[in-house]
């Protein structure tokens, strides 16, 4: 693995901390909480996130498979948020070379996930369940940590 992939997993442990940190607590109603008449759900923007992250898996096996799910639950998408993105992890972290240049990899589908995920924490204060702020620059993320099971937030602040 070189470290263009090294780095691109450390993105992925990244995602799955901020986008774990959005998801976990959410309230039961959340999931359908619509900000506008045109807006998407929470429930369907996460379940965007996991078909941008199987798109980026395609990419990386040097294909361009885009296969949408039908938005299930919201208890359903976060299991898969982060299942995805261990796939995606052991992918990069083999020795394998990517299909696509990693820069395409990056400012497509990874970069797309991260948007999402602020458009989640930002429906969750619209919805009355803000998420805390935290230093991200002082998290615990670590390459190869995209599982449910993510550290404890170090410094957050209201």
């Amino acid at each position: 693995m070189n470290e263009t992939q090294q780095f691109l997993r450390h993105t992925l442990a990244t995602l799955a901390y901020r986008g774990g940190k959005t998801v976990r607590s959410a309230p039961t109603d959340f999931s359908d909480y619509r900000c506008s008449e045109s807006s998407r759900t929470p429930l369907e923007i996460l379940t965007h996130i996991g078909d941008l992250i199987d798109w980026a898996l395609s990419i990386c096996e040097g294909r361009h498979d885009w296969k949408p799910v039908a938005a299930k639950s919201w208890d359903e998408q976060v299991t898969r948020f982060f299942i995805v993105l261990e796939k995606f992890d052991q992918r990069l972290a083999s020795d394998q070379p990517l299909g696509n240049p990693p820069e395409k990899v990056f400012q497509g589908p990874i970069a797309d996930a991260f948007t999402h995920v602020g458009q989640i924490a930002m429906l969750r204060r619209m919805a009355g369940s803000p998420v805390k702020a935290e230093n991200y620059f002082k998290a615990d993320i670590a390459a190869g940590r995209v599982g449910a099971d993510q550290s404890k937030p170090r410094v957050e602040f209201d």
